[in-house]
């Protein structure tokens, strides 16, 4: 166990200093900048940042080469961050290819890592063709789900971070050790960027640094599902909730005002908790994060009960659409 800590602490210098070289180098050379003078919808920040963040993020987890499964994990992961990195970089990658590449990553992790889940729990099994199927959506689903939410500091890393302490814990009850440090090096690297992305906003994640935050997560809890029958995929659903609902939320409330689900807007959750709360960028992820930690918090001590889980689950989305309704009647009435 003190061999993975050392890894941890790795994962976190190595990340750290990959945030603060990209920092200087992305301002120097122009790279990777996101302007506060582009019209976009969820722009908050008041000076041009880098939004390379998982730069350092992927660096820091090249500590996991020395497990078993080491080398499978970050080349899928390389996979995931290019799927945003180009569009960080260029601004030109188009919306079919990006998916082709999250689909290809997806599918290359489920291959290697042998990560399918075909038990939901309740005695509802799938068959393993559909159950790969429903992985592929379920990785490639959270990846751009993570992405919705990365608006402010800290935000998207902060609600990595208490997914991870989840996942650990849960990970050290079955024993899953390899998985552990797996877990321990990811949230070492994205604690790395969260010190310098909050609560000032020296450098953003990015589409790549998101891409890969939903990827990881995604693959950890499906392993663990589809691997150890004491996880309920109902527990990995629940303490994944916020993304989740965020996602499938805003592509019914786009579809229902006739817009596309593709087509960025300004009325997610956490935008309107800023116009209409705070009116404080870390403020916001601080509140946001604040509300959703007790829901992964009851999660974590009933990872193998499926219907607390599908309770809890319940009791978010009501509580999501209660204080979202609130909000777009302070919206509408602005």
């Amino acid at each position: 166990m003190d061999y993975a800590w050392e890894l941890a602490l790795g994962a976190f210098l190595i990340s750290l200093a990959g945030q603060l070289i990209t920092v200087r180098y992305s301002k120097k050379f122009n790279l990777f900048i996101d302007s506060h003078l582009e019209e976009k919808p969820q722009r908050f920040h008041q000076d041009s940042t880098p939004r390379a963040g998982g730069i350092g993020i992927l660096l820091g987890m090249f500590a996991i080469l020395s497990a078993p499964i080491g080398w499978q994990l970050l080349i899928t992961m390389i996979l995931a961050f290019s799927s945003g990195i180009f569009e960080d970089f260029r601004r030109s990658l188009q919306p079919r290819i990006r998916i082709m590449l999250q689909i290809i990553a997806a599918g290359a992790a489920i291959l290697l890592t042998h990560s399918v889940v075909t038990y939901l729990g309740l005695g509802i099994h799938l068959p393993y063709f559909i159950a790969i199927l429903f992985s592929l959506f379920s990785i490639v689903g959270l990846m751009n789900a993570m992405n919705i939410i990365d608006g402010f500091n800290g935000l998207a890393s902060g609600a990595t971070l208490l997914i991870l302490f989840s996942l650990g814990h849960t990970a050290l009850l079955v024993e899953a050790r390899e998985m552990f440090e797996m877990i321990l090096v990811t949230g070492s690297a994205v604690f790395a960027f969260f010190v310098v992305n909050f609560p000032r906003g020296k450098i953003f994640l990015g589409d790549g640094g998101a891409y890969l935050l939903g990827f990881v997560v995604a693959l950890i809890g499906i392993f663990l599902a589809g691997n150890y029958p004491r996880i309920s995929p109902w527990y990995i659903l629940a303490i994944l909730g916020y993304p989740v609902w965020e996602v499938i939320f805003s592509i019914f409330r786009k579809l229902r005002a006739g817009r596309s689900p593709l087509e960025p807007d300004a009325y997610h959750l956490h935008m309107l908790v800023y116009r209409h709360i705070t009116r404080n960028n870390p403020m916001t992820s601080l509140l946001l994060l604040g509300g959703y930690a007790p829901f992964i918090l009851l999660s974590s001590l009933f990872p193998h009960n499926s219907k607390a889980n599908i309770l809890i689950v319940l009791v978010f989305v009501i509580c999501y659409g209660m204080i979202y309704r609130f909000l777009s009647k302070k919206e509408q009435a602005a």
